[in-house]
């Protein structure tokens, strides 16, 4: 994972983890580096969050403890180069993230995106908790359709309950606010992929505050 850096990985896995979890902008570390007679660019410090935060991502997951099947379904909006584009998150029944996904629109395309993916990792939900959004009710039912079509053979599968209030919903956008309060500093991205990295690695330590990992 190191192989071939001129620095040594404590070095890295502080400035990565420091930058994903505090209000720090790069050259805030840069500067903190000097202090400790370590002369790193502030580029450096940005291709190392950017390359790493993929990989310490996936090994965090493979850790992660399950999720309950009752789920917390919602969006909210992060900037990248003056436009606003949507993070798209839930958490289950004890505060637990289970899934996000960063995209460019809002939509019923990314709606059962982003679903259909978490599906996938975590298994079949009983029941979710959405805000007024039709769009999300509406992606919810397709990939609930399509799961219990293809489950008719071996299993009848109940149908996923939806319950539709925007005051139940507050426990997610609560949640929201950690992943905000570090992107605010940062005043927005410059480009999609590269958010989309930062976004996860904010997350990670969002679930390892929330003691996710096994």
């Amino acid at each position: 994972m190191f192989k071939g850096r001129h620095f040594d990985r404590s070095v890295i896995l502080l400035c990565v983890r420091w930058y994903l979890a505090y209000s720090l902008s790069v050259r805030n570390l840069e500067e903190m580096m000097a202090e400790r007679s370590i002369s790193v660019d502030h580029a450096t410090v940005h291709r190392w969050v950017v390359h790493y935060s993929p990989e310490l991502l996936e090994r965090f997951n493979r850790r992660k403890r399950p999720v309950t099947g009752k789920w917390h379904i919602d969006e909210t909006y992060i900037k990248v180069r003056g436009r606003w584009m949507y993070l798209y998150r839930a958490i289950d029944s004890n505060g637990d993230t289970v899934k996000s996904w960063f995209i460019e629109r809002r939509n019923l395309a990314a709606a059962k995106l982003f679903l259909s993916r978490a599906l996938k990792r975590h298994g079949r939900l009983e029941r979710t908790v959405i805000d007024g959004s039709q769009t999300n009710r509406e992606a919810i039912g397709s990939c609930d359709m399509t799961d219990r079509l293809q489950g008719q053979t071996r299993q009848k599968l109940k149908p996923i309950r939806i319950r539709q209030s925007r005051y139940l919903n507050n426990r997610i956008e609560q949640d929201h606010r950690a992943v905000k309060r570090r992107v605010r500093p940062m005043l927005g991205f410059n480009a999609m992929n590269s958010a989309r990295v930062i976004l996860g690695g904010i997350e990670m330590i969002h679930m390892m505050r929330k003691q996710q990992a096994i």
